[in-house]
């Protein structure tokens, strides 16, 4: 997987214009602490035994709109 740019770089607007659309929505949900916090949970409810990987990837695919090519 290509390495995403350092959005705490001295110029994040140049490293952010060099991104295509799926990049920058990438950039968008992990500058997201409400995201963060719900891949978290759903993170530590599989660790627990909670739910199963793919079901937990799948409602969390779901809530924000994600998709996983290939």
């Amino acid at each position: 997987m290509e390495q995403a740019p350092d959005w705490r770089s001295q110029t994040p607007d140049a490293a952010l214009s060099t991104l295509e659309r799926p990049g920058f929505a990438l950039e968008f949900l992990l500058r997201s602490a409400v995201y963060r916090r719900d891949y978290a949970r759903l993170s530590r409810r599989i660790a627990a035994g909670a739910v199963a990987a793919d079901e937990a990837t799948a409602q969390l695919a779901q809530r924000w709109g994600l998709s996983f090519p290939g």
